[in-house]
């Protein structure tokens, strides 16, 4: 009896073996990662993990104690008894013409040079406020997205520029977050829509929802899907932004707009979006990570119902479809990403995780 009870016990593993593989097979352009997770466990300051930064080998991580640096399979932990501004670090750039890590904190911007960490605050220098959401290092300037408005540091001249609703459009100056190239600098304001600003002409655009701030979206791809926006990326010159109710993405012309309903989001709520190029980025959402290709999408996590690994598929026609998977991120809501190589690394509310590239 024991031994049949084993031939049908395999029976079944293959069988649900030959369904992942099947499920798969419908989607093979979609990456397929193995998660490896990190906790206070193995050595992360702290497992509620704002941002994460790669810098060539080694990986920092923002967390709500401490900063955190990962190199050589080992964590060094940066406090504020080393200088850092506060123990609880909301974004990071890296600056890589000198190899500094510019770190936002809550209670204002660190750099970490050298080992030595330098602070700025509203008190010794031009940031807008010591809350500091987002941070972007293009050539000589960082700039700064604050819960009162922007900053720009001129490192050659160390010269502070402010932006707030006297010099720029911004009608709330509650700014989320950042993302500066040579050419455009977008900034997304919390309730004040998209930001743009020209490096070449100094002009300032705005960009807002159609619909204004209602959670209905009377207008589609009309504009910004919402006010209230939470990220921006901006890569070979299209602005991805992310919002509460959904995401956008604009080419300077054209606006697309994406929402659960008729994407392969796996929810609104989006708290940061990371453009890999015109066409493809990665969403972090309060119930998951997911991908988009131009075309179709996969979403990576632990089922919020279960805790188990899941990974789904939505294709062009909007078939959804489950694929096999052993490991997810450490948890489904994602608070930041950044890439390394063909592998991704996404900070969660419960530990930092590593998608080892697979397929």
């Amino acid at each position: 009896m024991n031994g049949a009870w084993k031939r049908i016990a395999r029976t079944v593993a293959a069988g649900y073996l030959a369904l992942g593989a099947l499920a798969y097979a419908a989607a093979p352009d979609m990456p397929r990662y193995r998660f490896e997770n990190f906790t206070t466990a193995n050595g992360l300051p702290d497992n509620h993990v704002y941002s994460v930064l790669v810098d060539g080998n080694r990986i920092w991580a923002g967390t709500d104690n401490g900063l955190g640096l990962y190199e050589n399979g080992k964590w060094k932990t940066y406090t504020t008894k080393d200088g850092l501004a506060h123990r609880a670090v909301l974004s990071l750039a890296l600056d890589k013409r000198t190899g500094d890590v510019w770190a936002g904190t809550m209670a204002g911007l660190s750099r970490i040079s050298g080992g030595r960490i330098d602070t700025y605050t509203q008190l010794n220098s031009g940031l807008s406020n010591d809350v500091v959401y987002g941070v972007s290092v293009e050539g000589e300037n960082v700039w700064v997205a604050t819960a009162a408005g922007a900053s720009k540091l001129n490192l050659h001249t160390n010269q502070w520029s402010l932006y707030n609703e006297r010099n720029t459009p911004m009608n709330e100056i509650w700014v989320y977050g950042v993302s500066a190239t040579p050419t455009k600098v977008y900034y997304a304001v919390w309730g004040s829509g998209l930001l743009e600003y020209d490096q070449k002409t100094g002009r300032w655009d705005k960009y807002d929802d159609p619909d204004g701030e209602t959670e209905m979206v009377l207008f589609k791809d009309q504009g910004l899907i919402h006010e209230i926006t939470t990220s921006v990326s901006y890569v070979d010159n299209v602005a991805w932004v992310a919002t509460y109710f959904g995401d956008s993405r604009y080419d300077g012309r054209y606006w697309h707009n994406f929402l659960t309903k008729d994407s392969g989001l796996p929810s609104n709520f989006t708290n940061v979006v990371k453009g890999v190029d015109a066409n493809r980025a990665w969403f972090g959402t309060d119930k998951g990570l997911a991908y988009y290709d131009g075309t179709s999408w996969a979403v990576y996590r632990p089922s919020p119902a279960t805790g188990k690994p899941e990974m789904t598929v939505r294709d062009a026609q909007g078939h959804v479809t489950a694929v096999l998977v052993t490991s997810a991120p450490a948890h489904h809501y994602i608070l930041n990403i950044d890439f390394q190589g063909s592998d991704i690394w996404v900070a969660t509310a419960h530990g930092l995780s590593h998608g080892i590239h697979e397929r």
